[in-house]
């Protein structure tokens, strides 16, 4: 029963975060560093308070896929957390300052689904379900001050999800080298990331491999017209004010965010 207390606590902790826009202390002080199930207890019981606000699901997002990644928050595995409508920004659009904490920019290659993902989920069957590949900036951010963070405190905090941003190309994976594509992006004109395709778990098509069949095993299937961000083509960056941010990705064009001055 503790156990469930110190769920129950650590998404209270996290979601007063979110209503307050003050960062809190690590929830690993109650759910320890490793507990990765009871982190994800706690991320369920805030996904169900913003679907009983009115957000609906769109997708998830893996986190912690590139190795770059992975050094700077020493983990050595992915993540997931859930996206919902109300996270999404229009390609080339802004977001509001105010809706963001500690925010970062890192681009990754997004799918989207033409068909559920259940029973047994191989790589082929991953690749016919997939729709199409978008360039995207995905915005990460902490409720944990200072990103003071442990996989279990990512985990429980939606692994630190903020808002997202799609291209507008529409591309076929068969077109695509998903391992060797190169990605760039820009602030402001000035490149402060790059990468490539291999760098998330050596192929994005690993990242959303994980993902589906994870995702079959907790028994909530990705489905039709889901988004999968497949995770970071290079390191995150910190972003500020007024920050315009452009990411390109080979074979799938430019996807561009910029951050509100008013907070």
């Amino acid at each position: 029963m503790q156990m469930e207390d110190n769920i129950q606590a650590s998404a209270d902790r996290i979601w007063n975060s979110i209503q307050s826009g003050e960062t809190c202390s690590p929830v690993r002080e109650l759910i320890g560093e490793s507990d990765q199930e009871a982190a994800y207890k706690a991320q369920q019981i805030n996904t169900q308070r913003k679907l009983d606000q009115g957000h609906r699901i769109v997708g998830c997002k893996i986190g912690l896929t590139s190795f770059a990644v992975q050094k700077q928050l020493g983990v050595d595995q992915p993540d997931f957390g859930v996206l919902t409508d109300r996270m999404q920004i229009a390609n080339g659009g802004e977001v509001r300052w105010a809706e963001l904490m500690q925010p970062k920019a890192e681009a990754e290659i997004a799918f989207v689904l033409k068909a559920d993902l259940v029973g047994s989920i191989t790589m082929d069957s991953l690749k016919e379900a997939i729709d199409y590949a978008a360039a995207s900036i995905e915005i990460v951010g902490s409720r944990i001050e200072g990103w003071n963070i442990r996989i279990t405190d990512t985990i429980a905090d939606n692994a630190s999800a903020s808002h997202f941003v799609l291209s507008d190309s529409h591309v076929s994976i068969e077109s695509l080298d998903l391992e060797n594509c190169q990605m760039s992006m820009t602030r402001a004109g000035e490149v402060v990331s790059s990468g490539e395709g291999k760098a998330c778990l050596g192929n994005p098509l690993n990242a959303a491999l994980w993902l589906a069949q994870t995702m079959q095993r907790l028994g909530t299937p990705l489905k039709e017209g889901d988004i999968i961000l497949a995770g970071a083509l290079g390191p995150m960056v910190n972003a500020n004010q007024g920050d315009r941010f452009e990411a390109t990705i080979e074979g799938l064009g430019s996807v561009s965010v910029s951050f509100g001055m008013q907070s």
